[in-house]
């Protein structure tokens, strides 16, 4: 089998494997074989079985007639012959001593009329039970003749045949059964987008009310998922709504304990736990405002402030920010060209993002010989931002992993060295807020992450 036909029958096969009603199709046409083919065969069997035995009397009886109208009482007549041939669908054949004639010379006797022709009886003669059924159209004369009667093909040969209709009549089940199919799962789409969209944390539009109200499974099924959803946003809500809450209720109390620590008099013995305690508040102060963040990013109704912006010197000015809190900040190198144009994004998200781009890097590249670098570009309707280090990297079956919101590569590092694991989801949301993408790579040293932004 050529390679071509061999791919067009795998599609084929992953098509039908994959797909309901093409399935059921299948099922109909080979279910409509079957039946087609055991009522043949068994009208078949009952003809031969039944009506041959019920109709032979008959058929010989009539067989008689048309034999003695043949002969006359006498010598078989070409012209009486030719007359019954005129009037009826058969055909003719005399042999004998005197006459030797066929009405179709082109038509011969059927082979089961040929099987059997030895100890032909003669007109009038008892036919015994029956056995003899392919010698029931053969007549033998007193004179020596022989009369063999048969069906004209001719005489059909322009008329439809049964078969035709009944092929037809099949596919036209068939097809109506495919489109009864097609339309009694149609509703299997509208379910599946429906929860698609629940799958993507899309609750607005839930699954048609034609679906839901449908009287059999399809309807139940979709009104199981209308009303799972309902609970899913109900306490995706609630989570986000508490976590709001405690966000906002934590940040008063922060703001008095850093002013009230900052209030601290000055000494040798109460400075380093004075710093270290502003260290702490600080830190607290940036997770909140990080779930607080976060939060408004995974919301589909995030609203960006998009505004001419130099992401040259919004990098350099995120660099010189994280001076204070990682000591190799100043080694940080922005590799950014000099004719980089002005783009319009949300300056606010973009500097969250880089923040927690370089602080990672920062974090997880201290022990290496060479600083993070900060690579940008812009690239027709998008800007490229890239950001490596060149620590010890991250095992392949967890770069997956990094952008989800808590997750830390190696949970038996301290908070301090390894973070809570929002640095990354923050960009990813970030990423997704300006239309562009979030990729993680190891660039062998270090590791490297490429955020595009739409512009448009």
């Amino acid at each position: 089998m050529r390679p071509e036909r061999k791919s067009a029958w795998r599609r084929a096969k992953h098509r039908i494997a994959h797909s309901i009603k093409l399935r059921m199709v299948l099922v109909f046409l080979v279910l409509a074989a079957a039946l087609s083919f055991v009522f043949f065969t068994g009208a078949q069997k009952a003809f031969t079985m039944g009506w041959r035995d019920a109709a032979r009397p008959i058929l010989m009886d009539y067989v008689d007639r048309l034999a003695l109208e043949v002969t006359g009482g006498g010598t078989p007549s070409v012209e009486r012959a030719r007359s019954i041939t005129q009037r009826l669908p058969l055909t003719v054949r005399i042999s004998g001593p005197v006459v030797t004639w066929a009405s179709h010379p082109d038509q011969g006797p059927p082979d089961w009329i040929r099987a059997r022709t030895d100890e032909v009886p003669a007109v009038g003669q008892d036919w015994g039970n029956g056995k003899d059924w392919p010698r029931i159209l053969h007549r033998q004369t007193a004179d020596g003749h022989t009369i063999e009667f048969g069906i004209n093909g001719d005489a059909f040969e322009h008329k439809p045949r049964m078969i035709g209709y009944l092929l037809g009549a099949l596919l036209l089940l068939t097809l109506m059964a495919w489109m009864y199919v097609r339309r009694l799962l149609k509703p299997l789409d509208a379910i599946g987008e429906g929860a698609r969209r629940f799958g993507a944390g899309d609750f607005s539009q839930p699954i048609p009310d034609r679906c839901v109200h449908g009287p059999d499974e399809l309807g139940e099924l979709a009104q199981t998922i209308n009303t799972m959803g309902r609970d899913i946003h109900q306490m995706l809500e609630a989570k986000r709504a508490l976590l709001l809450a405690i966000s906002h209720e934590l940040r008063s109390p922060l703001t008095r304990a850093r002013l009230n620590a900052e209030l601290l008099p000055e000494s040798a013995e109460v400075n380093p736990q004075r710093d270290a305690l502003l260290r702490d508040l600080q830190e607290m102060a940036l997770l909140i405002s990080d779930l607080l963040e976060s939060e408004r990013l995974a919301g589909h109704h995030a609203a960006l402030q998009r505004e001419p912006t130099d992401l040259a010197a919004l990098a350099r000015s995120v660099v010189q920010d994280l001076g204070a809190r990682h000591a190799g900040a100043s080694q940080v190198t922005v590799d950014a060209p000099t004719d980089l144009p002005s783009v319009a994004v949300d300056p606010a998200r973009v500097r969250l993002l880089i923040r927690n781009l370089l602080d990672n890097a920062l974090r997880h590249g201290a022990g290496a010989g060479q600083a993070p670098i900060v690579r940008l570009a812009v690239e027709g309707q998008k800007v490229r931002i890239e950001v490596r280090d060149h620590g010890p990297g991250v095992p392949e079956d967890q770069i997956e992993q990094l952008a989800q919101a808590f997750y830390r590569p190696d949970s038996a590092r301290t908070r301090s060295a390894g973070g809570v694991g929002l640095g990354l989801y923050l960009c990813r949301l970030v990423a997704k807020a300006h239309g562009g993408s979030f990729e993680v790579r190891n660039a062998q040293p270090g590791l490297q992450v490429t955020v595009t932004l739409s512009l448009v």
